[in-house]
């Protein structure tokens, strides 16, 4: 097979030459590198390469081109090799363009002129981008078919439960000839959605359990006792669960749907520490998945804990579907869920035109057709920002009288330059109706209602913990969220045998041995960072546990 491309495109010869020779001395053996000093030599050589059916890994572009700019030269490639990974080449002083570019062209990475050595400033940012592309499904067919009805709420949590797993499908409805074709070979009576494996093994309406086990997800835990259980997949899981492993734990994640988290449906994460230009959550969650993973963390997926009890020295969870297993120690990472939106009509269609959380699946349906998002958090205006791409039009629909006490100011800022976005502000959700799905919502604003045409509601409005399934076993406030550290000292409720120390334990709950840390966790700060660094400190304090025990 020919070897896959890296395509570089530079009207400086020198730079030119010079960008080709470093991509060659490190990446010659396994790619092809085709270089252009002109962007519409650039295109042409592009265009031909697409008829020839080569692949082009990554191309990279600089910003200031006289025919066009670099930023224009990667979209109008992107049309061409949607998969390959774009890095624009920039000065110092054409920083904030190659910033807005990641929102023009999904800009993969921006790099800054000169960067000798390249051993340090150059090749780990190409290791990277070759890595993503390497792991993305670039195969038009994909070997797991889904078929399923195109409002049909099943369909959409399979096809929501593969994506959020990483796991590549292809997804068709059933009144297509090929669709139809599948169902007809599955037999008279085929509940919908099908499944369609690589083998040809078929599963109608399958629940996550039966898909996680099907598509090679861990389902079944390799023993029955551990030094530590992360019970939860967020990012202060995933943190726990990378630096448990990493110091010598032997640790388990369990998550009950895919890892991630709420961080996970996100778009784009801008203010993530070394990320500058910005990394989508299905991005972050998978490197923390495989970061883990190499450290020797087993990871079970589709398994929802439903008990928690100390036994003497050990804790132990039990599962919904049955089953149990004990650790030392355990950390709770259960997160979060957005609230739901109590008006009149909506319930009857989650999943079907409403959906709580970005839901990044549905994006490219929105294409052409008018979005609202409820919601002024941070959240609500990645998916503002995500779906202005896809949609001709975004309502952002606000109760309160502006967005500056509750989102961070570079989303406010990008969202007042998109020409596709319109902020209600004082606007409330108030109904909604439709036949087989979403098709109007009932708006309010200042008590004037009126009713527009809708068909995709995109919900965020606070949070409620995962907790209820603990029962009377773990302290919590009123809000349901778990109680550490000072917030039980100051209640008066300091555990028993909990250790007199000048610096109390800040994650550790009312149970020894078991820890809080994220979202779910009183009195947190509700960030992926501080989320992350809460599940590696509480890493540290099960180890002061486990010294004492």
């Amino acid at each position: 097979m020919e070897k896959p491309v890296i395509v570089t495109v530079d009207d400086d010869p020198g730079v030119s030459r010079a960008v080709a020779r470093d991509l060659r001395r490190r990446y010659g053996q396994d790619y092809r590198v085709v270089r252009a000093e002109a962007a519409r030599d650039g295109i042409e050589a592009v265009k031909e390469m697409r008829l020839r059916g080569v692949e082009v890994a990554a191309i990279l572009a600089d910003y200031r081109m006289p025919q066009m700019n670099g930023v224009q030269f990667l979209e109008a490639a992107m049309d061409l090799y949607p998969y390959a990974r774009r890095v624009l080449l920039t000065a110092y002083a054409d920083t904030d363009a190659a910033i807005q570019a990641i929102n023009v062209v999904d800009l993969d990475h921006y790099m800054l002129k000169p960067w000798d050595p390249p051993e340090e400033k150059f090749y780990p940012v190409i290791d990277g981008q070759l890595d993503a592309w390497l792991r993305t499904d670039r195969i038009e067919r994909s070997e797991l078919r889904v078929v399923g009805d195109r409002w049909s709420a099943q369909s959409y949590k399979v096809r929501d439960f593969l994506a959020r797993n990483h796991v590549p499908y292809q997804w068709m409805l059933a009144e297509d000839p090929e669709g139809a074709q599948l169902v007809s070979a599955a037999g008279e009576g085929c509940h919908l959605p099908l499944v369609v494996t690589a083998d040809g093994t078929t599963m109608e309406s399958p629940d996550q359990s039966e898909l996680a086990t099907a598509v090679g997800l861990s389902t079944t835990p390799a023993t029955d006792f551990y030094d530590l259980i992360v019970v939860g997949g967020g990012p202060a899981g995933l943190g726990a669960a990378v630096y448990g492993a990493s110091e010598g734990l032997n640790t388990v994640l369990v998550e009950a749907y895919s890892s991630g988290g709420q961080a996970g449906q996100s778009s784009r994460i801008e203010n993530y520490l070394g990320f500058p230009d910005g990394v989508s959550g299905q991005q972050l969650a998978d490197r923390a998945r495989r970061q883990a993973l190499k450290f020797g963390a087993e990871l079970l997926t589709a398994r929802k804990v439903t008990m928690l009890e100390p036994r003497g020295q050990a804790r132990v969870i039990g599962f919904r579907d049955g089953g149990e297993i004990a650790a030392h120690a355990v950390i709770l990472a259960t997160g979060v869920t957005y609230r739901r939106l109590e008006a009149p009509g909506l319930d009857e269609f989650v999943s079907r035109g409403v959906f709580y959380g970005a839901a990044l699946t549905e994006a490219p349906a929105c294409k052409d057709t008018e979005v609202y998002i409820v919601g002024a958090a941070n959240s609500a205006g990645q998916a503002a920002v995500y779906l202005s791409g896809f949609a001709s039009k975004v309502h952002l629909v606000v109760r309160s009288d502006g967005l500056e006490k509750s989102m961070s100011h570079y989303l406010i800022e990008q969202i007042a330059a998109l020409p596709n976005v319109e902020v209600h502000l004082q606007t409330e959700v108030v109904g909604g109706g439709g036949s087989d799905h979403l098709e109007r919502l009932t708006l309010s604003f200042k008590g004037e209602e009126r009713v527009v045409d809708a068909q995709w509601l995109f919900v965020f409005i606070g949070a409620e913990p995962y907790t209820s399934w603990l029962g009377e076993t773990i302290e919590r406030d009123a809000r349901g969220f778990l109680l550490t550290g000072p917030d039980l000292v100051q209640g008066g409720r300091r555990p028993r045998n909990w250790p007199l120390r000048r610096e109390p334990y800040y994650l550790e709950t009312n149970v020894p041995g078991v820890l809080a840390a994220g979202d779910v966790r009183a009195e947190s700060i509700k960030r992926v960072a501080s989320a992350v660094g809460e599940g590696a400190m509480a890493v540290a304090l099960v180890h002061r546990y486990l010294e004492k025990h």
